[in-house]
């Protein structure tokens, strides 16, 4: 009679330990859907960064941006030198000096001579010239665009990485709790014999492979952090805090249709623009090899003062002398004619890189978006289907485990299921945000949603 007593009492406490350790386990697995941020992550010192307030500042701070800028302002100042005429040139001569006496009077042909030239080349030359410096300068204004949009995609991508990597320390964090918590049931079964050793060094085992995983986590977090600070022109050790989850838009919104986006990418890319313009630079150089075909000029004029008198007793009147220089392309087949040629291919050159790039551009595009695309039904798939179900498995589990009708084992399993889950759906948010950022970059424009 004692023994039966004695097992339906140890029965009836197994049973309300298990029961009130459940009723915890189950309100925490409740809370994983709205994890809150900053569990156990190192102390930030600083404000929140905001994504737009990171696209903002990597402008106004990056250095290699404000290097690109400074070389497109000097080559914008390029133009207006390529289009001006070539600078006079003003001479100062002694002509038929004496050098037994050098007196200026003592000859008639001795002269003081004041001159200047000009050189002019042929009509058209000089606008091509500036049309040329024109398109590469503008050109350079292109890279500029296309660096910013590089920078912006790097920020967004290093910034939803950052993201992602919170949020999983955050769901590691908690998985820890209630391993902590399936550990100390474990226990207390295995106390008063209802359960197995081997139930709890699984469950510590599974401690610690999360607790490895958090080390790697957080390493790579201040790693992600560094690389966003030398974007953002900041020392690599400061410690950047993101806002709370709620105030973050995960969303993934619908994109306009593909060929949309490709009629807008050829239009705005700063890249096929760069492409462009260089095939016009290289056009107006050929038509500025064929040019060199005709003359320049040399206009000069000099002004000769004489001292002393003539034979009849008057002044020695002064001398005014002009000239006119023609060049005259005596090699030109082996010179201009050859410079005709190699702008030529140049600017065959040009077109098809500007056809590769077009090709490139049509690639990344096509491949971004079904990237994105992709994401979004994930995105979609796991937050109505399998996370919702594998929550339901772990209920489900918890509630068998309390009546030993499904071994420690299988519980564990289970949560650790929901735990890969929750992590996958972070990730993919940042996948299908790091390739929305990847698309805008692509295209050139951010107006590529429905």
């Amino acid at each position: 009679m004692w023994k039966l007593i004695s097992s339906i009492y140890k029965k009836i406490t197994v049973l309300i330990l298990v029961f009130s350790s459940a009723q915890i386990i189950w309100a925490d697995t409740l809370d994983l859907s709205l994890p809150k941020h900053g569990t156990n992550v190192s102390s930030l010192h600083s404000e929140p960064l905001t994504l737009a307030n990171a696209l903002s500042r990597v402008q106004a701070e990056n250095p290699g941006y404000f290097e690109m800028q400074a070389h497109a302002e000097a080559m914008a100042t390029i133009p207006l030198q390529e289009g001006s005429l070539p600078d006079p040139v003003i001479s100062f001569n002694t002509l038929n000096l004496p050098v037994d006496s050098f007196d200026v009077s003592q000859e008639a042909m001795t002269q003081l001579q004041f001159g200047i030239s000009q050189q002019i080349p042929y009509p058209g030359k000089l606008a091509l010239k500036e049309s040329i410096a024109s398109h590469i300068a503008n050109a350079a204004n292109s890279n500029v665009d296309e660096l910013r949009l590089q920078l912006n995609r790097d920020v967004k991508t290093l910034w939803w990485r950052l993201f992602f990597l919170d949020r999983s320390i955050e769901v590691i964090d908690i998985n820890q709790t209630l391993l902590r918590q399936f550990i100390e049931i474990a226990q207390t079964k295995y106390k008063v014999g209802q359960g197995l050793q081997q139930d709890v060094l699984l469950a510590q085992l599974e401690l610690s492979k999360l607790l490895d995983r958090h080390i790697q986590l957080v390493s790579g977090r201040k790693q992600e952090a560094a690389r966003l600070n030398a974007l953002l022109n900041q020392p690599a050790d400061i410690v950047i805090q993101l806002p709370q989850l709620t105030e973050i838009d995960t969303s993934l919104p619908n994109l306009i249709s593909t060929n949309a986006i490709l009629k807008i990418a050829q239009e705005s890319h700063p890249s096929l623009t760069e492409k462009r313009l260089l095939v016009a630079a290289a056009t107006n150089r050929r038509e500025l090899a064929e040019r060199d075909l005709l003359p320049d000029f040399n206009l000069g004029a000099s002004y000769g003062f004489r001292q002393g008198n003539n034979s009849n007793g008057r002044d020695r009147s002064d001398f005014l002398s002009l000239k006119l220089g023609v060049t005259v392309p005596l090699y030109a087949d082996r010179k201009q004619k050859m410079a005709i040629a190699q702008r030529g291919s140049e600017v065959k050159e040009q077109h098809f890189a500007l056809q590769e790039r077009w090709l490139n551009v049509q690639a990344d595009i096509a491949a971004t978006v079904a990237d994105y695309d992709r994401t979004r039904e994930q995105v979609s798939l796991f937050e109505t289907g399998i996370i919702p179900q594998a929550r339901q498995t772990v209920a489900s589990m918890l509630a068998g485990y309390q009546v030993n009708k499904v071994d420690f084992l299988n519980l564990i399993r289970s949560q650790i299921t929901l735990y890969n889950y929750e992590t996958n759906l972070w990730k993919t948010i940042s996948q299908g945000q790091s390739a929305r950022a990847k698309l805008v970059a692509s295209v050139g424009e951010e107006n590529i949603y429905e």
